[in-house]
C-alpha cells in the first residue's frame, strides 16, 4: 500500500520500462534497400562488356590486334572450326599495286585421300556366285596394275572347261588333216583315172581305124567294124567321165575343196570356243585394277565379296586432300594457292597447292564435330596435292578428316 507520505519511495522501487523509438532500426532496412537498388545494373554492367568484347573481335581495333601479335595468338585458334574473319583489303592508295591482289583466307573440312582416291576391289564381271578360295596379299601390301591379288573358287572348273575345249580343238585340227588328205587321194585317183580313159581311148581309136581300113578293103566283116567303133566310143563317154571327175578339185588348192573348207571352219569354231573358255578363266582371279598399296581387306577364304568389294586399293606414294569449300568462298579459290592442313592426329602441318576445282556444287559430306555445326551446307569439291613431305606424312591416315587453310589470291 503506498502511502502518501512515502509515495515517492515506493515509485523509486517500481521497474523501469524503457521504450526505444522505431527510427533507431530504420539505418539497418535502408542499407538492404541501397544494395539491391546498385544489383539492377549488373546485367547491364555484363551486358556492355559482352558488346565490348564481341566488337572487339568482330572489329579487331589496333590495340588488340597489337595484344594477340605480341602475344602470339590467332582469332579462333582454340576453337576446332576457325572463326572466318572479315577479309582486310589494303586500301589502293597507300599500298603499290605489287602489293595487290591480297591473300585471303579460306577454310574448310576435308579429308586425306590417295592420288586417284581409293579404289574398291569388286569381282570380275560374271564371276556369279563364286567365293573366294585364296588371297594373295594382305593389309600394306604394294601391289602392281594386273597383278592377282585374290583366286576364287571357280578357277577349277573353269581350267575344266579349258581342258576340254583343248582336246575339242586337237579333234577338228585332226579331222582337218584327214579331209585334206582324203581330198589329195581322191584328187590324185581321179587323175590317174583319166590318165587310163585317155589311154584307152587312143586304144580304141587305133583299132577301129585298122578295122575301118581293113572293111574297106573287104578283109574285115561289118560285125567287127561295129564292135570296133562301139569301143571307141565308149572310151570316149570314159574320158568325159574322168575329167568331170577331175574338175571338182580344181587347180589343185586343197584349201579351196569344200570338204576342207568345212573342216577348217569346224576347226575355227573349236579355237574360239578354247578362248571364250581362257576369257571365262580370269574371271575365277581377281586382279589389282590400278599401282598401289592395299588399305583394307573386306573378306577371307571362303566368304563371297559383297557389295563393300574385296578390298580397297590407294596409292599413297602420293597424296591428295579433297576440301569441301562453302559455295560462297569459292570464287576465291584459284588453282595454285597454297594449302596449310591440320589435323589433330598429324605430327605436324601439312603442305600444299589446289590442283583442282570441282564444277559442281553438292551437299557437305564432312561435317564437324560441333553439334551447332551447319549439317545441310552447299559446297565445293576443291583437290590439293601435297608436297613430297608432306604426301610421306600424310600416307597413314587416309580418310582422315582435317582442316584445310587456303591462302586464297582470288577476289569475289
Amino acid at each position: 500500500m503506498a502511502d502518501p507520505k512515502t509515495g515517492t519511495a515506493e515509485r523509486k522501487r517500481l521497474p523501469l520500462v524503457v521504450v526505444r523509438h522505431s527510427s533507431e532500426v530504420r539505418p539497418h532496412r535502408w542499407r538492404w534497400r541501397a544494395v539491391l537498388r546498385r544489383a539492377r545494373f549488373i546485367p547491364v554492367i555484363i551486358a556492355l562488356v559482352a558488346l565490348g568484347g564481341f566488337i572487339g573481335l568482330y572489329f579487331q581495333p589496333p590495340g588488340l590486334q597489337k595484344l594477340m601479335a605480341a602475344l602470339q595468338l590467332q582469332p579462333g585458334g582454340g576453337t576446332s572450326s576457325p572463326i572466318a574473319l572479315p577479309v582486310q583489303r589494303p586500301d589502293p592508295r597507300q599500298v603499290g599495286a605489287a602489293d595487290l591482289p591480297t591473300r585471303q583466307m579460306v577454310v574448310g573440312l576435308g579429308r586425306l585421300l590417295p592420288e586417284g582416291e581409293v579404289v574398291i576391289v569388286a569381282p570380275p564381271f560374271g564371276a556369279g556366285d563364286a567365293r573366294v578360295a585364296s588371297l594373295k596379299v594382305t593389309e600394306g601390301d604394294r601391289v602392281e596394275h594386273g597383278s592377282v591379288l585374290a583366286v576364287l573358287d571357280s578357277e577349277r572348273t573353269l581350267l575344266a572347261a579349258i581342258g576340254s575345249a583343248r582336246a575339242q580343238l586337237a579333234a577338228r585340227e585332226a579331222n582337218l588333216a584327214q579331209v585334206r588328205a582324203s581330198v589329195q587321194a581322191s584328187r590324185d585317183e581321179a587323175g590317174a583315172t583319166l590318165a587310163r580313159a585317155e589311154t584307152t581311148y587312143q586304144n580304141t581309136v587305133r583299132e577301129f581305124e585298122r578295122v575301118e581300113i581293113l572293111r574297106q578293103r573287104g578283109y574285115a566283116a561289118e560285125q567287127s567294124f561295129d564292135q570296133r567303133r562301139a569301143a571307141r566310143d565308149e572310151a570316149a563317154r570314159e574320158v568325159e567321165r574322168a575329167r568331170a571327175t577331175l574338175s571338182r578339185y580344181g587347180s589343185g588348192d586343197l584349201d579351196a575343196q569344200a570338204d576342207v573348207r568345212v573342216a577348217e571352219r569346224n576347226v575355227d569354231t573349236a579355237r574360239a570356243d578354247l578362248a571364250r573358255a581362257q576369257a571365262d578363266l580370269d574371271k575365277a582371279y581377281v586382279r589389282a585394277p590400278i599401282t598401289g598399296t592395299v588399305l583394307t581387306v573386306h573378306v577371307r577364304p571362303g566368304e563371297k565379296p559383297g557389295a563393300q568389294g574385296l578390298m580397297n586399293l590407294g596409292n599413297i606414294d602420293s597424296m591428295t586432300v579433297e576440301v569441301e569449300v562453302y559455295q560462297a568462298q569459292v570464287g576465291r579459290v584459284l588453282v595454285g594457292d597454297s594449302v596449310e592442313v591440320t589435323a589433330e592426329a598429324l605430327p605436324q602441318r601439312l603442305k600444299g597447292s589446289v590442283t583442282r576445282i570441282g564444277l559442281e556444287v553438292g551437299r557437305q559430306t564432312v561435317v564437324d564435330a560441333n553439334p551447332a555445326a551447319n549439317t545441310d551446307a552447299r559446297v565445293v569439291k576443291i583437290t590439293v596435292a601435297l608436297e613430297t613431305d608432306s604426301s610421306s606424312l600424310a600416307q597413314r591416315f587416309t580418310n582422315l578428316q582435317v582442316t584445310a587453310r587456303i591462302a586464297s589470291r582470288g577476289e569475289l
